[in-house]
């Protein structure tokens, strides 16, 4: 059931919401949280269905935000809340609100949400574009417990993972950190498989993304060891090698889809390694609500290291000392056997050159 309301207000809504309900046959309010939504009208259909399908494992009262931009100097000094009121089928297993706010409402947008907030339920604010550079000192962003952005869709995604380290407060966090997540299960279950010392990490995927930054982070602030970021093609995270005492530890996903777990003294496996779409990983973010300490310290790792070792280590020779990555093993017999075979060349040529030289004063004198 959709109910449609112009120019309308914060109580107009919620007589809305009872009203929809009651025509649906659910008069009671069954949600367990409510997520606000804060999105452009461009990309609000695509992150609206992500919640919708999220609902489907936490029933929610989903709020999206959109702040329409006002083309005339009237509307723009005037205020008006245009509001869509979604419940039943067309809002999956809770309730959805969309929010228009033109003019001066859109300054004033944590005055519009804060009526419609359930009543003693946990509060999560979503970003899926254009975060603050802040989300806790945000007017919206305030009201939450959790506090969800994305870094992925910005324009300087490792600039804006230093901006978020600086500006952490508990109740942060990123789906890009969300992203590495089976990654970090997988290399964290093949670590307990063996009893070796981890020497040297090297975490390759794409350039700027900030899931591979986040990863290194975390293996470096976890493990306490030097940490190479290296570049490939992608998509996304590639391979992730762990050099150890007792040999490499090699988890490579060259497709997207399906990885191969190699380990030392061990038969090589397949797993399940998919890239997941923003429906789970909204959908897993929902799932705890109280501060992730181990998102923080590896973001805050990362503010000195950002700077410093990623970017040196990925335009580091391939054969750099300590590195470890799987480009230092180099086949020597070959370079030093065509290395021994030239000087026996060059001596070869020496002799054939100066053989005619020697020749040469019998001609002339045979001449004379």
């Amino acid at each position: 059931m959709k109910i449609d309301l112009t120019d309308t207000t914060a109580g107009a809504i919620n007589k809305a919401l009872v009203r929809g309900r009651r025509a649906i046959g659910t008069p009671a309010v069954g949600m367990v949280l409510t997520l606000v939504l804060v999105t452009d009208e461009e990309n609000a259909y695509d992150a609206l269905k992500a919640a919708n399908d999220a609902s489907r494992e936490h029933p929610s009262r989903t709020l999206v935000v959109i702040k329409r931009v006002s083309r005339s100097l009237r509307d723009r000094t005037s205020s008006r809340l245009d509001a869509e009121v979604r419940v039943g089928a067309e809002a999956g297993t809770g309730e959805t609100v969309v929010l228009r706010l033109y003019g001066e409402a859109a300054d004033h947008a944590d005055s519009v949400v804060l009526p419609l907030l359930l009543p003693d339920a946990p509060v999560v604010v979503w970003w899926p574009v254009n975060a603050p550079l802040d989300p806790a000192k945000d007017p919206l962003g305030a009201l939450a417990q959790r506090r969800v952005t994305d870094t992925y869709t910005a324009e300087e995604p490792v600039r804006e993972l230093s901006a978020r380290a600086e500006a952490y407060t508990p109740g942060d966090t990123d789906l890009s950190w969300t992203r590495i997540t089976p990654w970090r299960s997988m290399l964290a279950a093949a670590l307990d498989q063996v009893t070796c010392e981890v020497k040297a990490v090297e975490v390759e995927g794409e350039e700027f993304n900030p899931s591979c930054e986040l990863l290194a982070m975390w293996l470096a602030d976890r493990l306490d060891v030097p940490v190479k970021r290296s570049l490939s093609s992608g998509p996304g995270l590639t391979a992730v090698r762990m050099d150890t005492d007792c040999g490499p530890i090699v988890l490579d996903r060259a497709d997207g889809s399906l990885a191969t777990l190699s380990i030392e003294g061990q038969p090589a496996r397949a797993v399940a390694l998919k890239r997941r779409d923003t429906a789970e990983l909204i959908a897993e973010e929902l799932r705890r609500l109280d501060p992730d300490d181990t998102y923080a310290s590896a973001l805050r790792y990362g503010v000195d290291r950002l700077n410093t070792v990623p970017r040196q280590a990925s335009e580091a020779p391939a054969g750099d000392a300590g590195a470890g990555s799987a480009a230092e093993p180099v086949a020597v017999p070959e370079p030093v056997e065509e290395a021994a075979k030239a000087p026996a060349k060059k001596a070869a040529a020496k002799t054939a050159k100066k053989a005619p030289a020697k020749k040469a004063p019998a001609r002339k004198a045979t001449a004379k």
